[in-house]
């Protein structure tokens, strides 16, 4: 018999090394290579065994569309693509409090409501505590089974045991395989005990959700194969200091990506948000300068937001840049264009930019809006409170044309605005009788500042 010698893993991002290193190769992670002992091969082969299924004529494979089980939660079907498919296997990630286990039991409960049998699985939480967040949720599912439990060979056999429809591991990183040396949450034993789950899930055609751990940079933990392994990769949006968390699919083999589900976090779990594009623009302040609304595309829905712009004098040799819900090195260029094509003296100003509501914004048509939201702060003139814009800048200081814009401009009218700055190359696709409120078209910045501001070019 071959003996089988250890191995050091990179545990940022899964390197595998013969003898220890100081520094990563891949990563230039120090101190990251951990020493593992790996599976046997007969282990590893007894564990993944085939299925005996023998290749099939691409012509006579039926396509029929996957029956959908429907959770009760419309938000959470809507980005699984119109509700759960059997056999697929889903990770969700988040900041730790962020509402991730709440969310399962509620989706739990209404599984096991609908005839479902459903095992949660609870690898941090004692069943004591997971029994007072379901007295707290009001859940109390007959066909909702739940065990504490982290050895990953004794969760196969509750699964083998007994029929189940949807498995909930609580989380991934908690488990272990005992004839892994390494600590649970390590590279190898979380590669292992997802990989493992997700066979037996296809295997039994059962639904798998897996949360995953996120780390600072809210990126999920463990090895990135973690996310191939998956057909859905779900991430939750927002911090403890705002009510709405925003889910988003970032990977979704049986639907569109991108898509979003808006919650609202109360005292009795995760409520959907029906109209979330009221709530992000019902709070915002008619009487000030440096506020605009931009409708931005998440997956397959317009969703309005409120981008808010300060432009300040700033007493320092340096001034001072603050970007929240956008990315930092886009705004900066967006402020060069407005130096450079509009004329506008920004060099000694503090500028900061914010996103209202706690939503990420990453959407090129939300250019046009900060362009005009700091050029209306810098005037101090009042944007006129029933006009929304969108629109992608080039660094040449043209405006171009955006996806959606039909969708974008029905939105808006749906919440009573009655005035839109678009980019001229979108105008094409919106004949006059078809426009449902006042379009305005431009096609470099300085147009779109003396539309919104009415400034002279």
């Amino acid at each position: 018999m071959i003996k089988i010698k250890s191995v050091y893993t990179c545990q940022k991002c899964g390197y595998q090394s013969a003898k220890w290193l100081g520094r990563c190769p891949d990563c230039a992670q120090w101190n990251s290579l951990i020493e593992e002992m790996p599976l046997s091969a007969a282990v590893e082969r007894g564990g993944r065994g085939g299925s005996g299924v023998l290749p099939a004529p691409l012509a006579e494979i039926d396509v029929s569309e996957e029956k959908r089980i429907s959770s009760k939660i419309a938000e959470f079907d809507c980005i699984l693509g119109g509700g759960l498919v059997r056999g697929s296997v889903v990770l969700i990630g988040g900041s730790p409090g962020i509402g991730k286990s709440t969310l399962l039991l509620q989706i739990a409960d209404e599984y096991s409501k609908n005839g479902l049998k459903v095992l949660y699985v609870s690898a941090e939480e004692s069943i004591k505590q997971v029994k007072l967040r379901a007295d707290r949720i009001d859940s109390h599912g007959k066909d909702l089974f739940i065990v504490n439990q982290t050895n990953l060979n004794t969760i196969t056999n509750y699964i083998k045991k007994g029929p189940v429809d949807v498995v909930i591991i609580d989380s991934v990183q908690s488990l272990y395989r005992p004839e892994l040396s390494s600590i649970p949450g390590s590279v190898s034993q979380v590669k292992e005990c997802a990989g493992e789950l997700t066979c037996l899930a296809k295997s039994k055609n059962f639904s798998l959700f897996l949360v995953g751990h996120i780390t600072k940079e809210g990126a999920l933990a463990g090895p990135k194969i973690l996310e191939h392994m998956v057909d859905t990769v779900l991430y939750f949006e927002g911090g403890e200091h705002h009510n709405y968390r925003i889910l988003r699919a970032v990977k979704n083999r049986f639907g569109s990506t991108n898509e979003v589900g808006i919650f609202e976090m109360t005292g009795g779990g995760l409520k959907e948000v029906k109209n979330p594009s009221d709530i992000f623009v019902s709070e915002r302040p008619d009487d000030i300068s440096g506020s605009i609304i931009v409708p931005v595309m998440e997956g397959s829905r317009p969703i309005l937001v409120e981008i808010q712009a300060l432009v300040s004098y700033s007493g320092y040799s340096q001034a001072t840049r603050r970007v929240t819900g956008l990315d930092y090195n886009k705004v900066n260029l967006l402020i060069a264009v407005l130096e450079k094509r509009a004329r506008l003296k920004l060099a000694n100003k503090d500028i900061f930019v914010n996103v209202a509501g706690g939503v990420k914004v990453a959407e090129p048509a939300s250019d046009l809006a900060v362009i005009i939201s700091v050029a209306s702060s810098l005037k101090d003139i009042k944007i006129k409170s029933d006009t929304v814009v969108f629109g992608e800048v080039g660094l040449g200081g043209e405006v171009r044309a955006v996806t959606s814009p039909k969708k974008r401009i029905n939105e808006a009218r749906k919440l009573g605005f009655k005035r839109c700055i678009i980019p001229r190359g979108n105008l094409k696709g919106i004949p006059p009788e078809k426009r449902s409120i006042e379009v305005k078209a431009v096609s470099t910045v300085s147009e779109a500042l003396k539309e919104a501001l009415s400034l002279k070019g």
